[in-house]
């Protein structure tokens, strides 16, 4: 009896000990959690920051200097090319490993290897979508130029010195909450990183919901519901702008879609997404006669942040910006000659092709009337707690074919089975040397140059230069296509249906010094139709374009803080366009005693979407209502995905055909009238409100309803997320605010004999929640204001802003 609980004694303190230092499902090992001397209590960080230290470094070649301002943003001082970019891998990594880490797993499709099989579904559809096979391809172009393997290596190498002299109770928080390690970097990720940006921006695709209507409802209405230019615009590149070039020959539409778009049919809600805005005004326009550039491109906020700032000094470069965490280089900046920012294109630059495959093994498919071999690309996802997996991935000669069978991913809905995919992030491209020469550009032919270099995600450069250039370019490689080539599923037999080569760089749509003194963009159509290719079928709608072109139109004297109040502008010229056709429709006599209220408060609000409009919830609620009372009917069937029209086309049709069919419901015995859907879309926006916020009062408030916040990357907890934020700003505003997406990083730059620059994120630039600079710039943030940025031009410009000094020499 003695001897079993003796052996009783042993065994629980071994299992209890295995428990507590075990990971099971989403619990972390409690034991090493609370472990004093491993655990979370050395993520705490001090108030107090060293004034100074000194670092003995092995991948560095010459002493470099690092200047950390009071936001904590560094300064590199290095004396070549080589360490510049070394130094920005250390300190990056510094401050944002655990993100640089899971950005990159996550793209190659490696959350298994951290989570288990619950993210399964995830990384096959990363390895399908061939974002791994995309970024070997690019590094390829990267590794080829002598500049750009110099600025990937020495990055790398500065990732990993930092790595290595990591000591196992300074670990990340979240790598102690996940229970994994970092492993070492390499120049993959870099690719990795830039291919999930074009992921983010350029993925989305529509052809399957567009083939889908195409079947349903034929070419004529296809048409007339998703015409190939909307019905208002104000394009980024000047109506009526001359094309000094002598345009290319556009490929011939094939047969088989000549057929298709006459009916002769034999194969084969739009959330609004991506919103960014830039624009550059001359010095005619501003109070000091010298440009300023603005930029804040919307993405998904999180914390980390998407971006870092830093400022890099070498040899003919001294920059200042926000660089990618994972990648060297500055993304979107200045220096004191130039600036530049960017906003996503939507450029059409990924197409499906349906594939007629011999038999079930999938060894060869037909093309151009015979048949032609595939390869086979085997992807090892490694499953933590469990067998690894080998899914085989078949090529075409277009890309993956992404799913032979229906997935059971809701992200990998829009991808029709048994497509290739035709992806310009799978070529082998070079990035990294437009923002290397956008870094040490000085005038506009320097930018000009590094446009050239540049591949996706298609990107509108905006430059503005101290010499009193502007320009803006919608710029990458884009396909030479016939009209409407990718609009719907491809025939993958038809050699036509294949890319045939490629608008030249010169020819992208650009303009320089226009007469109106301004250039911007807003995610809308790049050109008029007077421009000789094509480039995509729809972009953003107008709005936010329209508002910002018309501000700029009218302003003078813009300075600094002009240019800050237009990025958050919350007017919305979509409530201009529709209200004053919807809201004499409603019948007040048929209302409840909330309803009238409601009306109340949406006729007298001023169409700014404030965070204290009550008039703003109203209008958001009752147009998406409104939206899915008028096309869910006819464009939501199980198992056929499709989308709505476009806000543009709707809107259209409320104007000028409001005896429309479309806006019978064909699911009930009635006929019901756009009268009808107006005031049954009104009655569900203020019964909803009311539902979920009570009696209507400052509880129905926009910026309540919105629900703005910044959640952490991975971990949605609190302590990890920000705080609730009220404010202003929704998706057709320039402004583009929602509940987690909007400016992720706002930038005016004031070009002149002395540069000006300023800028803000909703973050800071340490990625531990245990740090005070984790989160400290998220309020300057929320009330619109920007940060001066301290842009320094020797080692001993230091004012009183630089609280930490890294002193680093080789080892």
């Amino acid at each position: 009896m003695n001897k079993v609980k003796a052996l009783i004694c042993i065994i629980i303190p071994i299992l209890l000990t295995y428990a507590l230092n075990t990971k099971f499902g989403d619990t972390p090992p409690i034991a090493k959690l609370l472990n004093p001397f491993m655990g979370f209590w050395q993520n705490a960080e001090n108030d107090i920051v060293a004034s100074s230290k000194n670092l003995s470094l092995k991948g560095a070649k010459d002493n470099i200097d690092i200047f950390f301002d009071d936001k904590m943003i560094p300064h590199v001082f290095a004396k070549n090319d080589h360490d510049v970019y070394y130094a920005q891998g250390y300190v990056t990594a510094k401050h944002r490993l655990w993100q640089m880490d899971f950005q990159t797993r996550f793209a190659a499709g490696r959350l298994s290897e951290v989570v288990g099989d619950k993210a399964i579904e995830v990384d096959r559809y990363q390895r399908r979508m061939g974002m791994v096979y995309g970024a070997e391809n690019s590094l390829r172009g990267m590794m080829a130029d002598p500049k750009s393997r110099e600025m990937i290596l020495a990055y790398t190498a500065g990732i990993n010195d930092y790595i290595h002299s990591l000591k196992k109770g300074k670990l990340p928080l979240e790598y102690k909450i996940l229970d994994f390690k970092p492993e070492d970097w390499t120049p993959l990720k870099c690719a990795l990183l830039l291919k999930q940006m074009s992921a983010v921006l350029a993925m989305g695709s529509d052809e399957f919901y567009m083939t889908n209507i195409l079947k349903k409802y034929g070419p004529e209405i296809t048409k007339d519901l998703f015409p190939d230019y909307p019905f208002k615009e104000s394009p980024i590149i000047p109506v009526g702008t001359k094309w000094d070039f002598e345009p290319l020959p556009i490929p011939p539409t094939p047969k088989g879609y000549t057929e298709m778009m006459t009916g002769n049919i034999k194969t084969a809600q739009k959330i609004e997404g991506i919103g960014s805005n830039n624009w550059a005004v001359n010095g005619s326009k501003t109070e000091t006669g010298s440009p300023i550039l603005a930029n804040d491109p919307h993405l998904d906020l999180t914390l980390p942040s998407i971006w870092y700032q830093i400022q890099l000094h070498a040899p003919g470069l001294n920059s200042y910006g926000v660089s990618l965490p994972g990648a060297p280089g500055i993304i979107i900046g200045f220096n004191k000659d130039i600036a530049w920012g960017v906003t996503n294109v939507a450029a059409d630059v990924l197409d499906f092709y349906q594939i007629k495959f011999k038999d079930n093994s999938h060894n060869e498919y037909w093309y151009n009337n015979s048949w032609k071999k595939t390869t086979k690309r085997l992807e090892k996802i490694n499953i933590r707690g469990g067998a690894d997996e080998i899914d085989t991935v078949y090529y075409t000669h277009q890309g993956p074919v992404v799913y032979l069978q229906k997935a059971k991913y809701s992200r990998a809905n829009n991808v029709p089975i048994g497509n290739a995919l035709r992806w310009i992030a799978h070529d082998q491209s070079n990035e990294l040397m437009t923002f290397y020469y956008l870094n040490r550009g000085k005038n506009y032919d320097d930018y000009r140059k590094a446009l050239t270099y540049y591949t996706a995600p298609a990107q509108n450069f905006i430059f503005a230069s101290a010499a009193n250039d502007i320009a803006i370019t919608p710029n990458g490689k884009f396909p030479l296509k016939w009209k409407n080539q990718g609009k719907f599923i491809l025939d993958g037999s038809d050699s036509g249906n294949d890319w045939q080569g490629w608008i030249p760089a010169s020819q992208n749509p650009t303009v320089k010094n226009p007469k109106r003194n301004f250039v911007s963009s807003a995610n809308q159509s790049s050109t008029d139709l007077s421009y000789p290719y094509y480039i995509n079928w729809e972009f953003s709608p107008y709005e936010r374009g329209q508002r910002i072109n018309d501000k700029l139109a009218a302003m003078t004297k813009i300075n600094v803080d002009s240019m800050r109040l237009l990025q958050s502008d919350s007017y919305s010229i979509m409530a201009d366009d529709v209200l004053p056709h919807i809201l004499p429709l409603i019948d007040a006599s048929k209302l409840n005693a909330t309803q009238k209220e409601g009306l109340s408060y949406i006729t007298k609000w001023n169409k700014y979407f404030e965070a204290k409009e009550i008039g703003a919830s109203i209008f958001d609620l009752w147009t998406k209502r409104l939206s899915y009372d008028i096309w869910d009917d006819d464009f939501t069937i199980a198992d056929v995905p499709m989308r709505y029209p476009s806000r543009d086309r709707t809107i259209e049709l409320i104007r000028k055909d409001p005896n429309a069919k479309w806006f019978d419901n064909v699911k009930t015995s009635e006929t019901e009238t756009l009268v009808d859907l107006v005031n049954e879309s009104f009655k569900f926006a203020c019964d909803s409100l009311e539902r979920k916020y009570g009696p209507i009062g400052k509880n129905w408030n926009w910026g309540d309803v919105k629900g703005t916040y910044i959640p952490h990357l991975a971990i949605r907890k609190p302590g990890f997320n920000s705080k609730k934020l009220s404010i202003g700003g929704a998706k057709s505003t320039v402004n583009a605010m929602s509940e987690t997406n909007g400016p992720s990083w706002r930038m005016v730059i004031e070009l002149g004999k002395n540069v000006k620059g300023y800028g803000v994120y909703p973050g800071g630039q340490s990625g531990n929640p245990g740090s005070k600079f984790y989160d400290n710039m998220i309020d300057t943030w929320a009330e619109g204001k920007l940060n001066q940025l301290f842009f320094m031009q020797s080692p001993d410009d230091q004012s009183g802003k630089i609280i930490s000094h890294y002193k680093i020499s080789k080892k």
